[in-house]
This record gives structure tokens, C-alpha cells and sequence, in this order.
């Protein structure tokens, strides 16, 4: 009788730590790492991984499957790229603490923030809670592919609390920050990682009014903070204001750290004003002065993507655009193709209420054609804009036909953060920066405007494989990077190492092979709702509690997945 589940043979390991990689087996016995070097024994499965990396399972701090996950098994496109553990209720949004009068403004304000049809939720989320710790025995009854810990959200937290003062945006009484406070602790002593914010002016609802947590004054955020502070734990996650100072915005960070006495982590997102950098001094002071404040960033540029198959392109909001904007794909670019509507469409101006949609739609980034496989770095010369003036055209009439082309499938590419000369300086520049953790992929959000969740794969492909690539990331530190590191920032210290005694989460990967497809619309979400897939190969093997999730791109159908609830302790090895 073989004495482990499985034995992986000869591979070159990368064990999460940072060392230098060694070949050797690994043996996995009852959801665990039982060994790491010559093993013996045999496996119930034994795999050859000779030639191929030995990866830990990855670990995604930033995501929003908290619908996804209450009515799907699968938590892709994570799942498919080396994720193993994905946490959940990020920027302030989520499904709980909600009554069940405030289930439709929940809804509404995961559609306005995070892209999620209001269709797709409302017949997709089952509603069998209303408390927090509610819905995280809701979650417990849930299997997946992969593990999954949520977070308690501000947005429907205040709401929760205050009712229509909460989202009419009134100030919070003593007693409602005390009942906040009180649910924070809650939250985090039956489950929840952490609680969550956002302050940016970006975050809305779909009719323009902003989300309940993003004109809070700093007395609110710091009540949320003393809810981690009575409970002990947790970690505290927040989007700062996007049109403040970073000087003033980490003020705020600090101070949260500060009553806390936790764990703290916001998106850092570059502008091209270069304030940005100024977090970096904040950081190092912070470590200086044993805070533990880090800054999540994305290591390429998050990339918009327009289609007119998909939630946005330049010319949606247009009034001319609308009567034909909800006919099927065919019959829509038929239409298009007219020319007196052509005509109207590209000279008119996007009108609407969201005002940052607006302002999006308007900016005119710089845009590029995605070609298969896609180019997320792509050369100033190979703009839409670009070409223009080569072929003597105007800019919008070409955008216009490239997005008629391959039948109105055509994806355009807008990189609309961490841009700066070519493309991708500042999110190399960031990567290399003290305080900083992965994170920013939005998994489970954004279905049909963004797919940036495979940031996994692009981070081994760009930065570890190209050998053309002037700044490139050694193996090991990328794998840490992944795995360890974006573990213990959110208090999962046991995964994200290959020792015996950790979780036996792995990744088993042809790093020569590995690369990625351009994304694809699928039509199998809730009421027949569409979201961007993106297929990779190269991932011979993913193995969630020492079962194998995927191989070779193709699931298995198992399901270990599993609700993390809170941090978890280092193993004793």
C-alpha cells in the first residue's frame, strides 16, 4: 500500500522562502506536505516533474468572487493561472451585513463598483443570510476548486447600521460607530480576514451616487479600526482617494495602523503627476516604526478592455449608439456599418450620468488591439492613435472600424494605470520597492471590462522567462512574491511554503511553455450573463489540499476548496 497521496518526482522546487532552487520530491499525505527531498516511498499518484518548476499554490489577497462563489464552483480565472486561495470582499463592497429591504441597493452597488450585472446577482445570490457571521456559515456549506476567506465590507456595513442615512451619505452618531465597532469585531471573531474600505471617488453607484464609505470622515474609519483592535486580529484593507495628496492619504493609512494595532494594506496606483512615490517614504517609515502597512500594487498596467461584446467601449454612452446598443452581436455591427449612423456615432460625446464613466470614455488613452497572445507591454508605435497618423486617418474612425472587425469581437486595450513612458516602468519600478505585496487582479469583478486576475501568469512570463527583459525578477523571489508573501499579509501562515507541515497547495509548471490566450467572452453566468475568460498553458498540474484541481488547463472537477475563516497559525514542523 503506498504511503502518501501523492509523490511528485525530480522537479526543481521553489519552495516560497526566497532560496535558491533545488531539485527534489515532494510527498503530500492528508492535505499536507509530508516531505520535501528523496522520498522513498511511493504514491496512490505519482507525478514526474522533471524539467518543471514546483511552485506553492499562489495566493490572491485581492479579489471579489463573494457573489461568485455562493453560486459557482469554479473560481475561475484565478484557478486556472496558479491561484490556490483567493480572498474576497475587497474595497468596501460585498453582500453582507444586508437586510433583507437593502438586498437590491446591495446589488446595485456591486453593479455601479465592480461591474456584476445586477441580473447575473439577483439570480445567482441565494440571500440565506443577513448578518455577517451568517454569511460565512452560508459560505462554509460551499465547495470549490480552490480556498476562499472573506472580508467584512464598509459599504453595506454603514448601511446596515444607519439604513437610508447610511446611503443618503449623513454622518454617523455615536451610537452608530459604536454598533460598527461592535459588528467589526463581530465579523472578525466569527470568520472575517479583515474589514474593508474604499475612499475613492471612482466608486459608484450606476446612477452616479457614490458608495456609502467613500465620503466617510476618518472617524468612522477609525471606529472600524477599533473593531480590530477589541477582536485582536484581522487584517484592514482600504482604496485611498484618488484626488487627494499621497502625504495626506498614508496620514490616514498611518493613523488606521496606529488604533488598529493590525495589519494594513491599500492600492497603490501610479497618476501621472509622480505623487504616488511619495507613499514609498510613508512605508519606510512606517516599517521604522514596526507598522505594518504595505502597499498592494499590480505588476503591469491594469488594462480596461473595450468590446462591443463587452460592458464598455469609447462610443457606448453615445446617444446615437443606444438604440442599437442591446441587439445581438450581428445584427449590431450590421447597423454599425451604416454610414450616416457611423457618422453621428464617432461625433458625438459620451453623456451619462456616472460622471467618472464619462471622464473615462472621454480620456482617450492611448489604445492597442489585443492580438492572440496578447501583448499587455505593447510599443508606443502600435497605438490606435499611432497608426492614425501613419495611415493619415482620423483616430476615432479607426477605432470605430476595429472594433467592428472579427465580427464585432475585436477587444481593445486601454492600459490606464501604471503607465509612464513605455508602459510598463512604474509597475517594474514598483516591484522592487520595499512594502509593496501583489495583488489588484479583481477576480470575480469587472466580468466584462476587465481580466486582470491572470497577473500571475503574465508576472512568470514577463518578468521571470524573458530573457530580453532589462528588469527582470529572480525565480525565487517571484515565487515568494506569489505565494508567501501575499500569505502572511493577510495572516495565512499556513500556506505559501513547500516544508512539511504546510497546506499542500502546489503548482507544477512548464515555465518554457507557459503563456497566455487573449480573453474570450463566455455567456454562462446567472439569467445568461457574460463575463472575459483567459485560457493558459504551461500549468501541468494545480493541487489544492492534495487534490488535483487542474491539469494540463483543464479542471478536474474536484472541489476542496474551502472557507478560510481568519488567519491561520504556522504550522509546527
Amino acid at each position: 500500500m503506498a504511503r502518501y497521496d501523492i509523490v511528485i518526482r525530480r522537479g526543481t522546487v521553489v519552495d516560497g522562502l526566497g532560496g535558491a532552487p533545488f531539485v527534489a520530491d515532494i510527498a503530500i499525505k492528508d492535505g499536507r506536505i509530508a516531505a520535501v527531498g528523496t522520498v522513498a516511498d511511493d504514491g496512490t499518484e505519482e507525478i514526474d516533474a522533471a524539467g518543471r518548476i514546483v511552485t506553492p499554490g499562489f495566493v490572491d489577497i485581492h479579489t471579489h468572487y463573494d457573489g461568485q462563489v455562493t453560486w459557482e464552483h469554479t473560481l475561475a480565472p484565478s484557478s486556472n493561472h496558479g491561484v490556490t486561495t483567493v480572498v474576497m470582499g475587497n474595497c468596501g463592497v460585498g453582500f453582507a451585513p444586508a437586510k433583507p429591504d437593502q438586498h437590491d441597493l446591495v446589488l446595485k452597488l456591486m453593479e455601479g463598483v465592480e461591474d456584476v450585472p445586477k441580473v447575473v446577482m439577483a439570480e445567482g445570490v441565494p440571500w440565506n443570510w443577513e448578518t455577517f457571521p451568517d454569511y460565512l456559515d452560508a459560505l462554509s456549506r460551499r465547495h470549490a476548486d480552490i480556498d476562499f476567506a472573506a472580508q467584512l465590507p464598509h459599504s453595506p456595513l454603514r448601511v446596515y447600521v444607519m439604513g437610508d442615512r447610511g446611503v443618503n451619505l449623513e454622518p454617523p452618531t455615536p451610537e452608530d460607530l459604536a454598533e460598527m465597532r461592535r459588528l467589526t469585531a463581530e465579523g472578525i471573531e466569527a470568520g472575517a480576514l479583515g474589514v474593508t474600505t474604499s475612499r475613492s471617488h471612482t466608486h459608484r453607484f450606476r446612477d452616479g451616487r457614490l458608495a456609502p464609505s467613500v465620503p466617510t470622515e476618518e472617524q468612522e474609519l477609525l471606529a472600524l479600526a477599533a473593531g480590530l483592535r477589541d477582536a485582536g486580529k484581522g487584517v484592514f484593507q482600504l482604496i485611498p482617494r484618488l484626488n487627494e495628496s499621497a502625504a495626506e492619504e498614508f496620514r490616514v493609512i498611518r493613523r488606521i495602523a496606529e488604533v488598529s494595532g493590525r495589519p494594513v494594506s491599500f492600492t497603490l496606483l501610479a497618476d501621472s503627476s509622480g505623487d504616488w512615490r511619495n507613499y514609498f517614504a510613508g512605508l519606510e517609515q512606517a516599517k521604522r516604526d514596526n507598522l505594518q502597512i504595505r502597499g498592494q500594487i499590480l505588476p503591469r498596467p491594469a488594462g480596461v478592455l473595450y468590446g462591443l461584446d463587452l460592458s464598455i467601449h469609447p462610443f457606448c454612452l453615445n446617444p446615437s449608439y443606444r438604440p442599437v446598443a442591446r441587439l445581438p452581436l450581428a445584427e449590431k455591427v450590421a447597423a454599425m456599418r451604416d454610414p450616416a449612423l457611423r457618422a453621428k456615432i464617432i461625433s458625438e460625446e459620451p453623456t451619462d450620468p456616472h460622471a467618472f464613466l464619462c471622464e473615462l470614455l472621454k480620456r482617450m488613452h492611448p489604445l492597442f488591439v489585443l492580438d492572440d497572445p496578447p501583448n499587455y507591454i505593447p510599443a508606443a508605435s502600435d497605438s490606435i492613435r499611432a497608426r492614425a497618423a501613419v495611415l493619415g486617418v482620423n483616430e476615432r474612425e479607426l477605432l470605430y472600424d476595429e472594433l467592428l472587425s472579427k465580427g464585432g469581437r475585436s477587444i481593445i486595450y486601454a492600459p490606464t494605470g501604471n503607465i509612464e513612458g513605455d508602459f510598463y516602468g512604474i509597475a517594474a519600478e514598483m516591484l522592487g520597492k520595499q512594502g509593496t505585496v501583489l495583488g489588484l487582479g479583481d477576480g470575480g469583478a469587472h466580468y466584462g471590462m476587465l481580466c486582470d486576475a491572470p497577473y500571475t501568469t503574465f508576472l512568470l512570463c514577463k518578468y521571470v522567462r524573458d530573457k530580453n527583459e532589462p528588469r527582470r525578477v529572480p525565480l525565487e523571489r517571484a515565487i515568494s512574491m506569489l505565494s508567501r508573501e501575499t500569505a502572511e499579509a493577510v495572516g495565512l501562515n499556513d500556506r505559501g511554503v513547500l516544508k512539511p507541515g504546510y497546506k499542500a497547495d502546489v503548482n507544477i509548471i512548464d515555465l518554457e511553455a507557459l503563456n497566455m490566450h487573449l480573453p474570450h467572452v463566455v455567456d454562462d453566468l446567472p439569467a445568461g450573463g457574460r463575463r472575459l475568460m483567459q485560457k493558459v498553458h504551461g500549468y501541468d498540474a494545480t493541487i489544492v489540499s492534495g487534490q488535483v484541481i487542474y491539469r494540463r488547463g483543464e479542471a478536474t472537477g474536484a472541489l476542496p476548496g474551502r472557507l478560510v475563516r481568519g488567519g491561520q497559525p504556522r504550522p509546527c514542523v
